[in-house]
C-alpha cells in the first residue's frame, strides 16, 4: 500500500478499512456474479417438472366421468 499516493496520508486502521472494503466488495461481486450464471435453468428439473406434469395428467385421467 505504501506505493499509492492517495493511502500516504492515511491511518493504519484507516488503510486497513479501505483494504477490507475493497476486498469484501470484491467476494461479493464474485459471489453474485457466480450466483447469476449458475442460475439459470437447470436441465435435470426442467426434466423432472415434465415427468411430475405427465404423471399428473396420467392420475387425472381415470378420474373422469365416463358417458356410458
Amino acid at each position: 500500500m505504501a506505493g499509492i499516493s492517495g493511502f500516504a496520508s492515511l491511518g493504519p486502521k484507516t488503510k486497513n478499512f479501505v483494504v477490507a472494503g475493497g476486498l469484501t466488495s470484491f467476494v461479493f461481486g464474485v459471489y453474485f456474479y457466480t450466483m447469476r450464471a449458475v442460475g439459470g435453468t437447470d436441465e435435470l428439473q426442467v426434466a423432472i417438472d415434465k415427468f411430475e406434469d405427465q404423471k399428473n395428467k396420467k392420475e387425472a385421467e381415470p378420474n373422469l366421468p365416463s358417458k356410458a
